[in-house]
């Protein structure tokens, strides 16, 4: 597969060529399911696009059966700058179900399978634009990520994921899950192309009241060679399993080794975020998936009356794992909880960014895993506190609103890849995308 730096020099001609086979090779391997549909839109170089972003035209659903025969009426931000800059969305892409999970298997489509190895999950909830990155079915893809979402599926399935800065790129035109966390970013073959696609869909947009007026770019100033400092997290590793353990050591020898300075630094127990996590983003999308309700898009289930075509349609329409965050949502925000759930969530978060800001006076970076190990094989995750606990290293960085970008490292004993994760302060892409750069250049992943 050619990169998006290369595809973007491609004439017409060529590009016709390289869509009609990228579009058989996409059919020829059906049983990846990676993609929902195929459906190219301008003359531009194709990119997958995860299901919860508008496409004009397209039927948009987040993985959910609740809005079969929903057709998205606007393109979201992020597909307007794609288009402008040379770029087309060619098919929307399988997550899990209104990007609630961390596996794909939720997907009213049907699970996804990890390119390496059929018997593992991709990742979620981006399986499907991680996966057909990774099987050289997409030059690239967009994914969304409010707890890891972009992040771990690219380390799963040994690509590039990058999380912007929250604010950095528009999330008009994003379904939303958690308002406050989630984020639109690229999902890439290698650091530069992500680098490359991050200047195209980020800036301010004034459809967004949480864009930041910031519109910085970072691909024409890439620099590996760049020295950083650098802080690793003796102690948070320990929960990890030997892969992670050992490619993390393997980043330290290889960041050292480049030239950039390693101090050791800690972080708070991961105990408190995930409790910050799951309390803030699940009542946020039991607001946000209120809407849904089979009367202004997408099924409906009628009943005898409004009620209880309300219920039919929410009870048939979500699957279990959106009802059950649906029904944590409800249970933090109500009455005589709210206090005592909810407003304690938000103090942690707030102490969550606090030990971030304060490591980052002293650092350029933070060197993480992004989970505790590799992807796990279907039906691994089965308990839901599994789940929710296997996001341990992934979900303070949305909870802090900070950059980060997973990259490859090395592969398990079973030949699964293992991802690591950079994190950078908040508007600090430069940095980010520096330091990926110069750490992707010495583990030499793709050799």
């Amino acid at each position: 597969m050619i990169t998006l730096k290369e595809a973007l020099k491609l004439n017409k001609e060529e590009l016709v060529k390289f869509k009609d086979d990228l579009k058989a090779k996409i059919e020829a391997n059906p049983e990846l399911n990676a993609y929902i549909s195929v459906d190219n839109v301008g003359d531009g170089v194709p990119v997958a696009i995860k299901d919860n972003i508008q496409v004009k035209n397209w039927s948009v659903t987040s993985g959910s059966n609740i809005l079969q025969g929903y057709i998205a009426p606007y393109n979201a931000t992020v597909i307007e700058k794609m288009l402008k800059a040379g770029l087309s969305p060619f098919g929307r892409t399988n997550m899990d179900e209104f990007a609630m999970g961390s596996t794909t298997e939720s997907s009213f489509y049907g699970k996804t399978q990890n390119p390496h190895n059929p018997e593992y999950v991709p990742g979620g909830s981006s399986g499907g634009s991680a996966a057909a990155v990774a099987a050289g079915l997409a030059v690239a893809a967009l994914g969304s990520d409010t707890g890891g979402s972009i992040r771990q599926p690219a380390s799963f399935c040994g690509i590039v994921g990058m999380k912007p800065t929250y604010g950095r790129v528009s999330r008009y035109g994003l379904g939303a899950y958690a308002s406050s966390l989630d984020q639109i970013g690229p999902m890439t073959q290698n650091v530069e192309d992500a680098a490359i696609l991050y200047d195209i869909i980020s800036g301010h947009d004034v459809k967004d009241s949480t864009s930041a007026p910031k519109d910085d770019k970072v691909s024409d100033k890439l620099d590996a060679d760049r020295k950083l400092r650098i802080a690793v997290l003796p102690k948070h590793v320990e929960n990890a399993s030997t892969d992670v353990k050992n490619a993390y050591e393997k980043a330290i020898a290889s960041l050292e080794n480049a030239g950039h300075e390693i101090v050791n630094y800690e972080l708070m127990d991961a105990k408190f975020d995930i409790s910050a996590y799951y309390i803030t983003a699940t009542a946020e999308a039991a607001t946000n998936l209120a809407r849904y309700d089979g009367i202004r898009y997408g099924n409906r289930v009628e009943g005898k009356n409004l009620e209880e075509t309300f219920v039919n349609t929410r009870s048939q329409g979500f699957g279990d794992e959106v009802k059950r965050r649906i029904m944590l949502g409800n249970f933090v925000l109500s009455s005589g909880y709210y206090e005592a759930y909810y407003v304690k969530a938000q103090k942690t978060r707030h102490m969550i960014k606090e030990q971030y800001e304060n490591i980052f006076k002293d650092v350029d970076l933070i060197l993480s895993p992004i989970a505790p190990g590799i992807a796990p094989k279907f039906g691994e995750l089965s308990n839901p506190m599994d789940m929710y606990l296997s996001d341990l290293y992934s979900i303070s960085v949305n909870l802090a609103g900070l950059p980060a970008l997973s990259l490859p490292i090395s592969k398990s004993d079973n030949g699964m890849p293992v991802g690591l994760q950079l994190i950078a302060n908040a508007y600090e892409e430069q940095t980010l995308f520096d330091g990926a750069l110069s750490l992707e250049r010495e583990v030499n992943f793709s050799k």
